[in-house]
């Protein structure tokens, strides 16, 4: 197939398509929204920003004849989240593929409303409450797909359930890292739980892309080096090819649970397969994500990780934890619409 042919076939599956891409108002989101609206989709962007999100619909407009829509949104705060999600609903008579674009880097230690730690808040939970919320109109506009943007930096990371929000010890790039670990465990847990609807969960490394990423709180050494460095750094466009290419190349419509690296489906960390972490991981994003639990989801997610802990190094079955916690499962899923079942599966 030639490269005009592999065009003409995309412009074909994409007609008609309804993405919303976090984050879109700049960066990577802004490069992704442009290639989806060339694409010919009846396109939707969230930004935190107005100005910033008009200016670039404004620009889409100007390569794509198709409709833009536009909802303003900080994603670091969950009633900021519900309310997209409503506004979402609402205004959209479809919404067939969702890219988790948005997120940030944080040099020191920011608290949301929410009293979250900010790199948590907004790179991950953000896409996990967000995809909850639709995830009832994904089913039913099914073939549908949620695309993730992780970072290559998910190998570094790890998952530290005795202190998720960095309150003992903070590193920017401890939480960053953490973060996008969170985003390939959260794709791969849905991915399972997916299994048989027709939508399927993807993520993804960009590459190292030339954005104004990491500016709002930059570091010393950021400061320093970025300025060089950006003269070897991928553009916004190279960085956006392959959430185009997840959210609409054809021979990707029953391929799930995947990690990506230019286009091309790689293995990700070993850390990132480990269904035991992704499946609390998931109970405490259920929780922290739940608005009417707020009061009292720190002290039980405190005590939740410890035993988990304190289990799993004294060789405990996971199976057994999960039923101390049952309540929490039983929550989650009537967050996600999932129906009931007398153990978790983990």
């Amino acid at each position: 197939m030639t490269h005009t042919e592999g065009a003409q076939t995309w412009n074909r599956s994409t007609a008609g398509r309804w993405p919303l891409v976090t984050g879109g108002s700049g960066g990577i989101g802004r490069a992704t929204a442009l290639g989806l609206a060339r694409l010919g989709a009846h396109l939707a962007i969230t930004g935190r920003d107005r100005a910033r999100a008009e200016d670039a619909a404004r620009e889409i407009r100007a390569v794509s004849s198709g409709p833009v829509d536009v909802f303003v949104a900080d994603l670091s705060s969950q009633s900021e989240v519900r309310r997209l999600a409503d506004e979402v609903l609402q205004s959209l008579a479809r919404i067939d593929v969702l890219v988790n674009n948005v997120g940030g880097y944080w040099n020191t230690r920011h608290v949301t409303a929410d009293g979250l730690e900010r790199t948590f808040a907004l790179n991950h939970l953000a896409a996990f409450l967000l995809t909850s919320l639709l995830l009832d109109r994904l089913k039913q506009i099914a073939p549908a797909r949620v695309v993730t943007v992780s970072s290559h930096v998910q190998a570094m990371g790890r998952i530290n359930f005795d202190d998720l929000q960095g309150e003992r010890s903070y590193s920017a790039a401890r939480a960053y890292n953490q973060s996008k670990l969170a985003n390939v465990l959260f794709t791969y847990e849905l991915a399972r739980r997916l299994q048989g609807t027709s939508v399927t969960a993807n993520a993804l490394h960009p590459g190292v892309v030339r954005t104004s990423f990491g500016a709002e709180d930059p570091g010393l050494i950021q400061r320093l080096f970025t300025p060089l460095m950006r003269l070897f750094l991928k553009s916004p466009a190279q960085g956006a090819a392959t959430s185009i290419h997840l959210a609409y190349a054809p021979d990707l419509e029953q391929v799930t649970g995947r990690y990506f690296v230019g286009c091309t489906p790689k293995r990700s960390s070993e850390r990132s397969y480990d269904k035991t972490a992704a499946a609390l991981l998931w109970r405490v994003s259920a929780d922290l994500g739940r608005s009417e639990w707020a009061s009292d989801c720190r002290g039980r997610h405190s005590a939740c990780v410890s035993r988990y802990s304190q289990q799993l190094r004294r060789g405990r079955l996971v199976s057994e934890f999960a039923r101390a916690f049952h309540g929490s499962e039983l929550k989650e899923r009537r967050l996600l619409s999932l129906p009931p079942r007398s153990v978790p599966q983990i």
